[in-house]
């Protein structure tokens, strides 16, 4: 799907998606302990935006521009520089702002937090609305949604859904439990990380966001069934959703359990039709001797890159089992002709060429299908948000 795209894009011309940058807020508090609460805003309206389909440079993309440019995170940064970082990154829009105290802490409150948001148009060289929200600090969590809101609005003109749908789809979640995520995201060791967004998730069991964080380290450890919990744990209102379940359907692979994978794979396949979620629902479903879906599944993967060996070996795989020797055969020798090196598609085209019967129980045929675990879903949106452009 995606080969299939760029090629539409390479017909079509140039053309670029308008991305958004979120920075950091900056501290006009003068209590250096509130720090964080700039990245969490940062964090919040980014996935605002990002889960209603909002182009958004992620994080990484904006500590690299930092890099580049000898920026410090965390210091104020003057307009011109905002406007250097945003341009770096071919950012179509840049939101910043700052926030601070208003009335100071009691025995009932934490004090109230003003938070101010500004919006340039980088290519349109417009400043846009001054956006804010005023309230109690222990409130920040729903301070930054209704913002992000305000922020989605102003983007999207009479597109936002509705602000109590859109609110009551972002409960509201505990401030103590918001800091430890952020200063987990912030944290330089991968202990510290852990230790914040475990503290994180287990504050508030509704919260979102430190379980696919989770999620992630335990994939990485390939601790699966321990990742298979928190990726199911994840929202769908939660911009990593989609990608959540890709994982969730990875990891029930692993585990052995195929049928939640097809049905975590299946759910992806419908918004996010992609390579490689359609090698893998095929992967799962012919681990459940459904090999007639499989096959149409491998067909889809191969559409959109014909180069990748793996989708002709899993498509020849599937033929062979079902007996489709013929078929099998071109399939097995396009995945050879691509990677000479691959015994085992060399085997299976042995087998298909001799026409030999799968043997219920052989080793060498039982179990082969390869799965993906790439997943980009941000070239895709990139791509459809450039078609539609």
């Amino acid at each position: 799907m995606l080969r299939l795209l760029s090629v539409v894009l390479l017909l079509c011309g140039s053309v670029h998606a308008e991305t958004t940058l979120v920075l950091p807020f900056f501290n006009h508090s003068k209590s250096p302990n509130l720090d964080w609460i700039g990245e969490s805003i940062a964090e919040s309206v980014s996935d605002s935006l990002a889960s209603e389909g909002v182009l958004v440079l992620d994080r990484m993309d904006r500590l690299e521009a930092y890099r580049r440019l000898s920026v410090r995170p965390g210091v104020e940064l003057t307009r011109a520089s905002i406007l250097k970082i945003g341009d770096s990154l071919d950012a179509s829009m840049v939101i910043y702002g700052s926030y601070e105290l208003t009335d100071p802490a009691t025995a009932q409150s934490k004090g109230s937090l003003r938070i101010s948001a500004r919006m340039i148009d980088l290519k349109r060289a417009h400043q846009g609305p001054v956006l804010s929200e005023t309230g109690a600090l222990e409130d920040l969590a729903s301070l930054e949604v209704r913002l992000g809101w305000q922020t989605l609005d102003a983007l999207r003109p009479n597109k936002a859904p509705p602000e109590p749908q859109f609110l009551a789809a972002r409960p509201p979640v505990r401030i103590d439990a918001v800091e430890n995520y952020v200063r987990g995201l912030l944290a330089t060791s991968a202990e510290q990380r852990h230790r914040f967004f475990t503290q994180a998730a287990r504050l508030d069991e509704h919260y979102s966001q430190p379980c696919f964080q989770l999620a992630k380290i335990y994939w990485d450890r390939k601790e699966y069934k321990i990742a298979a919990g928190w990726f199911q744990r994840v929202a769908r209102s939660d911009p990593h959703y989609l990608e959540s379940q890709f994982f969730l359907g990875l990891s029930q692979y692993y585990n052995g359990d195929f049928a939640g994978a097809e049905a975590a794979f299946q759910l992806v396949a419908g918004p996010m039709p992609l390579n490689e979620v359609y090698n893998n629902l095929g992967a799962a479903q012919d681990r459940r001797n459904n090999s007639a879906a499989a096959i149409a599944n491998f067909q889809k993967a191969l559409e959109g890159d014909s180069a990748d060996p793996d989708y002709h070996f899993n498509l020849g795989y599937a033929q062979l089992r079902l007996g489709h020797y013929g078929a099998a055969v071109e399939s097995l020798r396009a995945a050879v002709a691509r990677n000479p090196n691959d015994t085992e598609a060399t085997s299976l085209l042995g087998r298909a060429l001799k026409e030999e019967p799968p043997r219920p129980g052989d080793p060498k045929l039982d179990g082969r299908e390869r799965v993906k675990t790439n997943y980009d879903e941000a070239a895709y949106r990139q791509l459809q948000a450039e078609l539609a452009k």
